[in-house]
């Protein structure tokens, strides 16, 4: 089976609706598959990696940890809008440390979160075999 790149597109806030937890779980099994998975956070999809989530006033399960295991799939290129960050009063401090080891660099840990432009997220997605958007 040959690889193809994934992209998926988080554009719902966390809460409230099932999108973001299907997200990450499709996202875990195409990783299962060795396909190459990245993740982009648009829109209210910033949310979903913002830092000291708590769920306990929803009745919700906190699924927000579960972004700390992406790294262990070997997905390590998520990419969030810095306009939609901007927009939304947030910033790159508001976001989880969200890392990978890097086994090119003798296992050394590297941030997976990259901030960019829409612009930039635009030329990403061109590059990619199946956008999905969630």
């Amino acid at each position: 089976m040959s690889t193809k790149k994934f992209m998926y597109l988080n554009r719902k806030a966390p809460y409230g609706t099932v999108y973001a937890l299907e997200s990450l779980e499709v996202v875990l099994i195409a990783a299962a598959f060795e396909q190459d998975v990245s993740l982009a956070f648009i829109d209210d999809g910033v949310y979903q990696i913002v830092k000291g989530q708590n769920t306990d006033g929803i009745g919700m399960k906190n699924f927000s940890k579960t972004y700390h295991a992406l790294g262990d799939y070997d997905i390590n290129q998520l990419f969030v809008s810095a306009e939609s960050l901007e927009e939304r009063g947030l910033s790159a401090d508001d976001l989880m440390p969200l890392v990978y080891e890097d086994e090119d660099d003798d296992w050394a840990e590297k941030p997976s979160v990259k901030i960019v432009s829409n612009a930039e997220l635009t030329k990403i997605m061109s590059e990619q075999d199946v956008c999905l958007s969630f």
